[in-house]
């Protein structure tokens, strides 16, 4: 038995501790299984048997070696004579594991190194045992120096990278790849009414935006207000789209692609009269259950949002598109690896089918509001110029820089929203998010 150090507290283990057990499971789900970090944590029996110091431990452990996993890949390679063979996933995954402790979290050497090897043999890994102490011990010594001069694009896969620099150039691309790797201890919340004295109340900042910004710290269920409906949680990036709409009072509008519910919770706020559309019947579920909390009333409806029409054409809607979610990594440092080009290809083409289908919906002169939370031009700006080529019968109403708080560097040269991690960084930073305000042509019916 040896002495082990999770998060600094001092506990006693034997062979592998079950957070770093439970850790390269996680790990390997994502890696191998392309599952999400949110849904593995939920499906691993063994993550609720924890404390909560372990699960945070074993949380921080996976996170931490997603969001650097191009850089701690560099570090094992270099630290290793030979390649590992293609059959060794394993091994490599245990010292992705082992290197985000003694490299971002600086766990003792000791505790971090018997605790690899062991997992290596409770594997069936029993030859690459020498190996594992040899190389976690040169990265221990050497590994600091190496991942610190690395490039800030090398921790994200090659197409993403490839795509940032394409989009934005190197200076912007660069910025971006280094907010990813800041894990975001911050909550934003939208409240209904007197954004003053919540933001007394829970200690808060008000961004230019509108949102409350608080340190993230406890549970959040416990704040005062939750309980009462008073505000909800959501990131500041994806509470400006309904802005963009303007005044919804009595107005009937469709949220597209509602779930989880925060929009649909604004525009009912906003006392607009809200038909919530999504296809999964456990996300109209969850959206039911928020506007129970908030006391918030909306027509919920399950369908597939390219299929369904409303009774008669309506005033306004939003269209907040299923997509690759480049823009949230810095909160779900997953999404690099779960993706691929071949997916953004898949959702620009869904994109175009639910643009179609919003603009049957709404009555000539009616407002789409387009959104996405992507830093893809794929799935932003070249799904708007698409749309232009192939329907002559919407224009675009730029957004103004007074309509989010005199932000103007949050719009792009066409007037559209265009947020990223490097954006508001003295606030924290923000999610990256696309938006496009969209008008139906007033003499459509004339038109045809």
């Amino acid at each position: 038995m040896i002495k082990e150090y999770t998060d600094g507290v001092c506990s006693t283990i034997t062979e592998v501790s079950a957070p770093r057990r439970i850790a390269f499971d996680l790990l390997r789900a994502v890696i191998i299984k392309k599952m999400r970090l949110s849904d593995a944590l939920i499906d691993h029996s063994g993550n609720a048997k924890l404390s909560d110091r372990d699960r945070n431990f074993a949380r921080s452990l996976v996170a931490n070696s997603l969001r650097r996993l191009g850089h701690i890949d560099q570090v094992i390679n270099i630290c290793l004579t030979r390649p590992l063979p293609m059959k060794a996933s394993i091994v490599r995954d245990v010292l992705r594991i082992a290197a985000t402790e003694l490299l971002l979290l600086n766990i003792p050497p000791y505790a971090t190194i018997h605790s690899a090897v062991n997992l290596v043999r409770s594997q069936g890994e029993d030859k690459f045992a020498k190996l594992t102490n040899a190389v976690l011990r040169r990265i221990d010594r050497d590994g600091r120096s190496v991942i610190n001069t690395l490039p800030a694009f090398h921790a994200l896969p090659k197409w993403l990278t490839k795509n940032l620099r394409q989009t934005y150039g190197d200076d912007i691309a660069i910025a971006i790849a280094i907010a990813m790797q800041q894990q975001p201890m911050l909550l934003d919340i939208t409240v209904n009414t007197d954004h003053a004295y919540w933001a007394r109340t829970l200690k808060a900042k008000i961004l230019p935006t509108g949102t409350l910004r608080r340190q993230m710290n406890g549970r959040i269920d416990r704040l005062i207000g939750f309980a009462e409906g008073a505000w909800w949680v959501q990131n500041a990036a994806a509470a400006i789209p309904v802005q963009l709409l303007g005044n919804v009072s009595g107005k009937t509008v469709v949220d597209l692609c509602a779930a989880p519910g925060g929009k649909t919770a604004q525009l009912a706020a906003r006392l607009a009269n809200v038909i919530a559309v999504d296809q999964a019947p456990q996300r109209v579920k969850q959206i039911k259950n928020n506007l129970d909390r908030l006391q918030l009333t909306a027509k919920c409806i399950i369908a597939d949002a390219t299929k369904w029409q409303p009774q008669f054409p309506i005033d306004s809607l939003l269209l907040d598109a299923p997509c690759s979610a480049t823009g949230l990594i810095r909160r779900h440092p997953d999404i690099p690896w779960l993706k691929n080009e071949r997916d953004v290809t898949k959702m620009a083409a869904i994109q175009d089918q639910l643009l179609n289908a919003a603009f049957s919906m709404v009555r000539p002169g009616g407002m789409i509001i387009f959104s996405t939370c992507s830093l893809l031009r794929e799935e932003g700006s070249k799904r708007i110029e698409a749309l232009f080529s192939r329907n002559p019968y919407v224009t675009r109403k730029p957004i103004t820089a007074n309509e989010i708080g005199g932000l103007s560097e949050l719009l792009n040269e066409d007037g559209d929203l265009l947020t990223r991690p490097d954006h508001l960084a003295n606030y924290g930073g923000i999610d990256g998010f696309y938006a496009c305000r969209l008008i139906k042509n007033k003499n459509f019916n004339r038109i045809l």
